[in-house]
């Protein structure tokens, strides 16, 4: 479908969170908006799963998939079992991997230092939470563009798709074979005496 293709074109960002933090989950997504409707990146969180939706299935599905695994850090975070145990743990051990940028994004004031995620540069600037700043826009502001950044980053990393050879030259092979063209000229009257010589020549020609 039109939609799936151009989707996976972009980079694809993972949003773990706690519910308790929706508000300003939703928040961020406003900020982070500006990436869709240029077409750099696709958000996905649980608030996007509908009715009969398998809720483990999809989010383990989402969590593959994706480029970028969004982390918002809140001590409701942390002491989510759901959040840390299945959402973090797949997002680092993908991060190891070298399949995804895990970014914490700090939310609320907690003591993250040492856990497994606080060896990754978290946003806002210098790790201040979200709610510590004296303008929760700027402090989304600033954490929208850094990951605007990293996403361009990656999208410029990724290979063109195109081969070497400039597509709009057709390959040798295609091109029309063109044959000799002789221009027709009159015999000259004066260039006699050589019939045995040119039959000579133009049998070895024919071979």
């Amino acid at each position: 479908m039109a939609g799936e293709s151009q989707d996976a074109q972009n980079i694809q960002i993972f949003i773990s969170y706690s519910h308790k933090d929706e508000r300003l989950r939703a928040q961020l997504g406003n900020h982070l908006k500006g990436l869709e409707l240029r077409g750099l990146a696709v958000t996905w969180h649980d608030g996007k799963l509908f009715a009969g939706d398998d809720f483990d299935a999809k989010i383990k599905t989402h969590l593959e998939s994706a480029d970028v695994c969004l982390l918002l850090v809140s001590s409701d975070f942390i002491a989510s079992s759901y959040c840390y145990k299945v959402e973090m743990d797949r997002a680092m051990e993908r991060s190891k991997a070298g399949q995804a940028c895990v970014i914490p994004l700090i939310l609320r004031p907690c003591d993250w230092q040492g856990l497994p995620f606080s060896g990754n540069l978290a946003v806002p600037k210098d790790g201040k939470a979200v709610t510590s700043w004296a303008n929760r826009d700027a402090a989304f502001t600033d954490a929208a563009r850094k990951i605007r950044q990293r996403v361009e980053d990656m999208l410029a990393a990724r290979p063109s798709g195109t081969s070497e050879e400039n597509p709009a030259v057709p390959p040798v092979s295609s091109l029309p074979e063109r044959g000799i063209w002789n221009v027709p000229h009159n015999p000259n009257p004066n260039f006699i005496g050589r019939e045995g010589l040119l039959e000579d020549l133009h049998g070895f020609a024919g071979h």
